[in-house]
């Protein structure tokens, strides 16, 4: 089973990322391989890992059993607090495209701010020089709050994207305000929620049913339809097939506007004040 490619979105440096994504955390690298070469004979063109993942080997086996052209997947990953350095930024990257097997990443990401150590802004400069010397397609933060995005604004830089945590159950207005004023793309981290409970909200399965589609499909639905880039994680054919179909159909604004009402407080959240790696 194959279905449509993912829509991409126009970074502001003009690089463009598929919509949807596979979210490759907690896989191992055997699983990794696996998945993404089903992935990407279904139809998936962005990998979603990360160093602190420890599959970025497994994914660029998955990528070279599928046998696409390299130009035609949009790899993303991220790399560790203990990079965060100028220099630490080049031997991150160098330690991800080895263990991918590539030549160039499409989108390196801060993975945490890690305020106490103070010198993600350094990373990111880092982060600037890998894309001036062609090493990087495009450039980015994750799990960055406005403060932290605030230093780097202070110091001339601005992300291409930022990844946070968000589904309906987190919605993080105040960054996607900040992020529409400087031209930031938006990345979401586990888009379905943590285990089955945001996906069985009788908002989301009254629409779901309305559509004759899963409560998945429609919180991403929900996702991409702002413009927003989803890569939730499956190791699942079939929902790694559903995960993708969602292109075939839309939302209404009314269905749009119940999804917007399901934003909570949720005080076991990350704070990326206190956590990060």
């Amino acid at each position: 089973m194959t279905v449509p490619l993912a829509p991409r979105l126009t970074l502001a440096n003009g690089v463009r990322i598929p919509l949807l994504g596979l979210g490759t955390w907690p896989m191992n690298d055997d699983e990794a391989a696996i998945t993404v070469a089903e992935a990407l004979h279904l139809g998936y063109r962005h990998l979603d890992t990360a160093e602190n993942y420890g599959n970025e080997r497994g994914v660029g086996e998955g990528l070279r059993r599928a046998g696409l052209p390299r130009e035609e997947v949009f790899i993303t990953t991220k790399f560790n607090r203990q990079w965060h350095s100028v220099d630490g930024a080049r031997q991150a990257c160098e330690a991800s495209l080895t263990r991918l097997g590539v030549d160039y990443i499409d989108l390196l990401l801060v993975h945490w701010p890690n305020p106490d150590q103070n010198r993600f802004v350094e990373a990111f400069q880092g982060l600037v020089k890998l894309l001036e010397a062609g090493k990087l397609r495009a450039i980015g933060t994750s799990n960055f709050k406005p403060a932290h995005l605030q230093r780097l604004f202070d110091a001339g830089l601005v992300p291409h994207l930022n990844q946070l945590q968000l589904d309906p159950w987190h919605h993080r207005d105040d960054l996607l305000a900040i992020h529409h004023q400087k031209g930031i793309a938006t990345g979401a981290w586990r888009p379905l929620g943590c285990g089955n409970a945001m996906l069985a909200d009788p908002v989301i399965t009254a629409i779901a049913e309305t559509h004759g589609r899963t409560p998945a499909q429609v919180v991403l639905r929900w996702i991409v339809q702002q413009g927003i880039v989803a890569t939730p994680k499956s190791a699942n054919p079939l929902r790694l097939a559903q995960n993708l179909d969602i292109f075939g159909f839309s939302l209404s604004p009314a269905e749009m506007s119940a999804l917007d009402t399901l934003d909570r407080p949720d005080p076991d959240m990350l704070d990326a004040d206190s956590f990060g790696h």
